[in-house]
């Protein structure tokens, strides 16, 4: 028994030696399995490559316009500027559903209350301090209005403005479902790639082997393109809208080994 602490001490000693070894050993796997990772990595980095970039773009119509439009109205106190927005608002928003808008097709996109303050009078002296006060309100109501039949802009524009929309951005055109056109844009690009592809090869007299790689690039959104593609035909009155064309631009990176 007055061995017994001895030993214990002595196993306790021999197992943390043993752990210790056994950590290193880890350690050192792992360091070698990684340093096999770069040398892999390392191999891929020096194969020869023959590397492009392409690049296809398409046209298409638009078939959908967006168009923000707002209401702002300033009055004294915060309650009687909101109460003539939302009076405004509500008038505009009864219209367009009546006229066939879908209520799908209208988003409330911003919304706001700010206070006016006072301005300095004519003639101030800047050297002097002048204190602002708050003399009124602003409110201001944004919806986004999405227009399916582009025959409509025109006069939908004209009748928002009519019934007192005094802040308006747009139309943008754009095409509901752009996948179909994105697709041919990446066949573009990549019948682009491989023919940069063959022209390096041809000029450097090498042989291209297998596609190594291939990256889809930043694709940017589609770009207005001024072609008087499609006009919205409309009454005389209405406001003239242009929905010219949309451009899909893909760009596709394509890497080649070179056969030796």
């Amino acid at each position: 028994m007055p061995h017994s602490g001895a030993t214990a001490k002595k196993f306790e000693k021999g197992f943390a030696m043993r752990t210790k070894i056994g950590a290193v050993m880890i350690a050192a796997s792992m360091a070698l399995l990684g340093g096999a990772a770069a040398n892999a990595q390392g191999s891929v980095e020096n194969e020869r490559l023959i590397s492009v970039t392409g690049e296809g773009t398409v046209e298409g119509a638009p078939n959908m316009a967006l168009i923000t439009l707002g209401v702002v109205s300033e009055a004294r106190t915060a309650r009687e500027a909101l109460d003539a927005n939302t009076q405004s608002m509500n008038r505009i928003l009864n219209a367009l559903k009546q006229s066939g808008i879908e209520s799908r097709d209208l988003q409330t996109s911003g919304f706001g209350v700010y206070p006016i303050y006072s301005q300095p009078p004519a003639g101030h002296d800047s050297s002097q301090p002048f204190r602002p006060e708050i003399v009124g309100y602003r409110v201001q109501n944004n919806v986004t209005l999405r227009i399916r039949d582009l025959t409509r802009v025109g006069a939908l524009l004209d009748q928002v403005v009519t019934l007192g929309a005094n802040s308006i951005s747009g139309p943008t055109f754009t095409v509901e479902n752009p996948t179909a056109l994105q697709d041919q844009a990446r066949s573009a690009a990549i019948a682009d790639a491989l023919r940069k592809g063959r022209l390096y090869a041809a000029a450097a007299d090498v042989d291209l082997g297998p596609i190594f790689r291939i990256d889809e690039n930043y694709a940017p959104p589609p770009q207005p393109y001024a072609a008087p593609m499609m006009r919205m035909e409309a009454a005389q009155s209405d406001v003239p809208i242009e929905g010219g064309a949309l451009t899909f631009k893909m760009q596709v990176s394509v890497s080649w080994l070179i056969e030796d």
